[in-house]
């Protein structure tokens, strides 16, 4: 028999209770051992979650899972840095393995966790940590670990997939779409983390670890939100054969790699590009396996909390036969490469100009993206209406980021522009 402990009893925690009382004979058949929920330590814990938790277990305080010498595993579910990260710590110098879903902790100060880990000895276990019940953490470091990574793709925000699915649909500003998310439950009060990339981002840095064996890089991830994007931006990506997503995105080349979270237009009939409301995808391409998509719900009490027992057996298995794998060993294997700084970043891009309706203005902003070596692929204008303001829509070739930020502020800076220009990255279809 393996006991667990767990801190936090929330939307997460509950899952996993749920999951571990209910199926345990399942999970006892499957294993050849019990694996027994022996502690939930919580600050609220006269709460009905709508679970029959056996007399006991429930305590308020988080000592009796730490200090408690039967408890081989401790789960962190309370989110949040601090006190999490001190518990987390607590737990490793106290011999016991971790499980945790805390991808903001982990994005932060996952280096110093997982070196504590190794000192140890002990596992750090985080499947529930990405994309909630798509198992991409055992993917990449056990299903593709005799490929070289080289590109990540992942629609890995629930809130802002939705947001920008309900845009597509129906048509709707940003702020209406995002007040019927939070209406749904799928956008917090206050949505800053997921609508400005800060969510997608933290697991980036998590899925980049995995993949290019690097030391957690968050601060250096290029972050960029959705709350900019408009119904009229999504229209003509539409008619451009395009659909706008929140892709965080990790790619290798010539020994660099590029980190970002932006919003980005993807080929319609690419398929991730169809996965839409509060799912998400994951596209990676090995150099061995080519390219593959896992696809799945994102968030929410059950699947995440699935992700948290898969980790629990995961380690209980290695608890029993006397052979930890030391996920921690990561930390030591890491990989001297460069991030890519965010200028040097080469893309296609979608530009929508607001300018005069008067001759000669697209020779003048066709000439300053020239001087800057951006080409033109393909122009939109609609509507004369001579003398007033039109949206004038630009698709490029390939760029270098420095160059189109130079080319903007010049562009904008001329009498016959009168707003903002607005630009979109473009992923995809890199014959063009």
């Amino acid at each position: 028999m393996i006991n667990v402990g767990i801190i936090g009893f929330g939307t997460v925690g509950t899952g996993t209770v749920r999951i571990l009382l209910e199926n345990k004979d399942i999970l006892k058949d499957r294993l050849g051992f019990e694996v027994n929920l022996k502690r939930i330590a919580d600050l609220d814990i006269e709460r009905d979650r709508g679970i029959k938790i056996p007399e006991g277990i429930l305590t308020t305080d988080v000592d009796a899972v730490l200090n408690d010498p039967d408890i081989a595993i401790v789960v962190e579910l309370i989110g949040g840095i601090r006190p999490a990260k001190d518990f987390i710590l607590k737990a490793i110098n106290n011999g016991k393995h971790v499980v945790t879903a805390n991808k903001a902790l982990l994005a932060i100060d996952g280096n110093e966790i997982f070196n504590a880990a190794l000192k140890a000895g002990v596992e750090i276990g985080f499947e529930a940590a990405v994309a909630g019940g798509i198992p991409i953490i055992k993917v990449i470091r056990e299903g593709l670990v005799a490929n070289r990574i080289k590109a990540v793709y992942g629609i890995i925000n629930g809130t802002s997939n939705y947001i920008l699915t309900k845009m597509t649909e129906e048509n709707v500003e940003f702020s209406d779409a995002l007040k019927e998310a939070q209406k749904l439950g799928y956008a917090e009060a206050d949505p800053t983390l997921d609508i400005e990339g800060i969510d997608s981002a933290h697991k980036l840095a998590i899925l980049a670890f995995l993949s290019y064996g690097i030391p957690i890089p968050y601060k250096d991830i290029y972050i960029e939100g959705i709350s900019g994007i408009s119904p009229q931006d999504i229209s003509f990506a539409s008619e451009l054969g395009y659909k706008v997503k929140l892709l965080a995105i990790a790619k290798e080349t010539d020994s660099e790699v590029e980190l970002r979270v932006h919003p980005t237009m993807l080929p319609k009939d690419y398929l991730i590009a169809k996965v839409d409301g509060p799912f998400n995808a994951i596209y990676i391409e090995g150099d061995a396996t080519g390219s593959t998509l896992y696809y799945g719900r994102g968030a929410g009490a059950m699947p995440t909390g699935s992700a948290v027992v898969s980790d629990i057996v995961n380690i209980a298995k290695d608890i029993s036969k006397n052979a930890t794998k030391m996920i921690a060993v990561l930390a030591k294997t890491t990989r001297d490469i460069r991030i890519k700084k965010m200028d040097d970043v080469i893309s296609k891009y979608y530009f929508r100009f607001s300018a005069l309706d008067r001759p000669g203005v697209l020779s003048k902003i066709s000439g300053i993206l020239g001087n800057h070596d951006i080409s033109i692929a393909s122009v939109i204008q609609k509507g004369r209406r001579v003398g007033e303001s039109v949206p004038l829509v630009v698709l490029t070739h390939k760029a270098k980021e420095k160059d189109v930020r130079q080319a903007i502020k010049e562009i904008d800076q001329l009498p016959v522009v009168t707003d903002k220009t607005v630009f979109i990255r473009v992923e995809g279809k890199e014959e063009e």
